[in-house]
């Protein structure tokens, strides 16, 4: 069955009102399929958007209600009772802040009306957290999947995103034709809690990143180097991580004094390094790298840097927090 929902152009998705073409071959596919959103923030809004691009039904759900408005205008379906979300779905994604919020949607109706539904959590979360909500979603009769993933809003809305999924071999085989449409590589790493484990520790090195960059560029900053100049030596060194690749534009901006969108706040960075603080912790694990790159963070956080983009970062050690 084809599942499409809203305008005349909603079988043809966003691109018609974005005036861009889906980068994936499973926009000629069928079926179409219904999916449902819980949590529409930055990426879970991106992954919505992905979804109607490629002309799949999809029924949003948000605290706080406001926020859909632009999904709504997308062409999603808004629903305000958490309890009515998975109906009709073949999959429900939440895409949740931490692991109270999860508490918050899956004790606060969502599994209420969710028996033999698939859901699939993309949070970022504590391994443990994973194990905790997929008993309580197999105590509910529904199949759980977790799947954090790499990359960001960009990523996401050209389903490039990489996926780490944890769970049952039957449940990621049914979750695959979702995470398809949002992921350009999926892995498999184990069991639930492992994709979460592998999701901290792929991001962990990028945040120790950040505030090592900031450090080598205060070095070279008396220079008085052109930022654009600076930051493609750096992607052509063993100085550079690939994450310059996307990242350098923005941070040369930053750099230079100009404004730069905000795709991944600094609170969000904190969130996530702590998460790896307090897993390494639970499994007695030394990580005073790590622990360093949070004490600075939330110095910059209490400066007023904590909703500033993380490509601002290095410009702000340089200007104000490499000062002794």
């Amino acid at each position: 069955m084809v599942y499409i929902y809203g305008s005349k152009n909603a079988g043809r998705g966003c691109a018609a009102l974005q005036g861009t073409e889906p980068s994936h071959t499973h926009f000629t596919q069928e079926p179409y399929m219904h999916i449902a959103i819980a949590g529409t923030g930055k990426m879970g809004s991106a992954m919505a958007r992905r979804l109607i691009t490629l002309g799949h039904q999809v029924s949003v759900w948000n605290r706080t209600a406001e926020r859909l408005k632009p999904l709504v205008e997308a062409g999603c379906r808004p629903v305000a009772d958490l309890a009515a979300l998975p109906a009709g779905t073949d999959a429900v994604i939440t895409m949740l802040t931490d692991d109270a919020a999860l508490d918050q949607v899956y004790a606060g109706g969502l599994l209420s009306q969710a028996a033999g539904k698939l859901i699939i959590d993309m949070s970022t979360v504590q391994p443990s957290k994973q194990r905790e909500t997929g008993a309580q979603v197999a105590a509910a009769g529904a199949a759980y999947v977790e799947c954090p993933v790499g990359g960001t809003v960009g990523p996401a809305l050209e389903g490039k995103l990489l996926g780490f999924a944890g769970g049952a071999q039957a449940d990621v085989t049914r979750a695959r034709p979702v995470l398809d449409l949002l992921c350009r590589r999926v892995e498999h790493v184990g069991p639930l809690g492992a994709g979460a484990t592998m999701k901290l520790a792929i991001n962990l090195p990028l945040m120790v990143y950040w505030q090592t960059l900031g450090e080598a560029l205060s070095l070279i900053a008396p220079l008085g180097l052109d930022p654009v100049r600076v930051i493609d030596i750096f992607s052509e060194t063993s100085g550079g991580a690939n994450m310059l690749k996307a990242r350098g534009p923005n941070i040369a901006k930053a750099l230079a004094g100009q404004p730069v969108p905000v795709t991944v706040e600094l609170a969000t960075m904190r969130k996530d390094v702590r998460t790896m603080l307090g897993f390494g912790a639970a499994h007695q694990l030394r990580l005073p790298v790590t622990e360093a790159t949070l004490k600075s963070f939330d110095d910059a956080a209490n400066r007023g840097m904590n909703q500033a983009d993380c490509t601002q970062l290095p410009a702000w050690w340089i200007k104000e927090g490499s000062k002794t």
